[in-house]
């Protein structure tokens, strides 16, 4: 499952190939929510819905998914998008086997940190999804910047970018999510 418009993900050099029917596969790559990867290396367009079809008919043959964006949502220009990670959840609902890949999960965290050569003091993980980018900064030990304009500012009450946020409004959803963000900040720009 894939990207229309941003594109597949490279399988070059993993030993997989890419199938266009239930029957012929073994497993469920999710990384995009608008289409259906072909073995040209072509996508055909689909919406949620359609996906989902797809995903009732992986969970009767038992195929496990691997979900390479954990994400549920994402923003683009003030509109949330839905990401792979609420594919993955509706495939959890009917049953299906999901590996998450990607935030919240330490793995992420981690691997970064040795590539940087950096212990947990010196890093900060800046994101705006508690749920994803705070609440794996928190089960690694990593300090964290929220950025309240992203997926939670309509939650939030947030009208325009750079808004200053109710701390209220913050502690609430972070108690909620679980995630408890070092610093909040109403936008991040360089």
């Amino acid at each position: 499952m894939t990207w229309s418009d941003r594109g597949a993900i490279s399988l070059e050099g993993l030993g997989l190939q890419v199938v266009e029917s239930v029957e012929e596969a073994d497993f469920i790559l999710a990384h995009g929510t608008e289409a259906l990867g072909l073995s040209s290396g072509a996508a055909l367009l689909m919406n949620l819905d359609e996906l989902e079809k797809i995903l009732d008919q992986c969970d009767a043959k038992k195929i496990p998914m691997v979900v390479a964006n954990p994400d549920f949502v994402t923003v683009e220009a003030w509109a949330l998008r839905v990401m792979p990670g609420a594919l993955a959840a509706t495939y959890e609902k009917l049953g299906g086997e999901v590996k998450w890949m990607g935030k919240p999960d330490k793995i992420i965290y981690k691997s970064a940190m040795e590539m940087a050569a950096v212990d947990a003091s010196d890093c900060i993980a800046v994101g705006y999804s508690l749920h994803h980018d705070i609440k794996g900064a928190n089960a690694v030990g990593i300090a964290s910047a929220f950025i309240t304009v992203g997926v939670h500012a309509t939650e939030l009450g947030l009208s325009k970018f750079g808004e200053a946020v109710d701390d209220n409004s913050v502690y609430a959803r972070a108690l909620k999510n679980n995630a408890y963000p070092t610093y909040v900040l109403p936008s991040f720009t360089w």
